[in-house]
């Protein structure tokens, strides 16, 4: 009995591997909160870029009073761009024109989407108050990117993020579509 109380009072005075064991009990809160940052970071830039590109997009269109299709790929392309280093591949745009005619019925003039479904006359989104006046328009673009991150993932995306961005037409009331 006397040498196992020996024994143990000898244990207790060693502390040869407490700085190991305390690593052992850090090291992975430390490790999960490292990863959390980076992923963290990766998402916010993403989304800036996301938001970057919405406006971009709009302001092409903005600029613009037609459209033809061509010039529709250039933005796509522009709007891609924006996104680098993150792939652009499942970014989605929705390039939309809504107008208010003499009376102040809101309609949308046209739609396009890449990777989103384009809007029908009838598929009006709700607007911001005081957006519209009667005889203008505006352009909307919707963007939708799906976040994956910097780290593995198995279940699918992160998030999806996502921005609207509203510009009226420079040039003239109303940015009209061209084949």
């Amino acid at each position: 009995m006397n040498r196992l109380a020996s024994l143990l009072k000898r244990f207790s005075r060693d502390v040869r591997g407490v700085s190991a064991v305390e690593f052992a009990l850090i090291a992975p809160v430390m490790l999960a909160l490292y990863m959390g940052a980076a992923q963290m970071t990766a998402a916010l830039n993403a989304d800036r870029k996301v938001t970057g590109a919405a406006n971009a997009v709009a302001d092409l269109i903005a600029q613009d009073d037609f459209v033809t299709n061509g010039e529709l790929a250039d933005i796509y392309a522009a709007g891609d761009a924006i996104l680098f280093p993150n792939d652009a591949a499942d970014l989605g745009l929705r390039i939309t024109s809504i107008r208010m005619d003499a009376d102040g019925e809101v309609f949308v003039d046209w739609s396009e989407g890449r990777g989103m479904p384009a809007r029908g006359q009838d598929d009006v989104p709700d607007l911001p108050n005081g957006l519209l006046a009667p005889m203008n328009s505006i352009i909307m673009v919707e963007a939708q990117y799906p976040f994956n991150g910097p780290l593995p993932k198995e279940s699918g995306p992160l998030v999806t993020l996502g921005d609207t961005a509203y510009l009226r037409p420079r040039r003239s009331a109303w940015v009209r579509r061209q084949s």
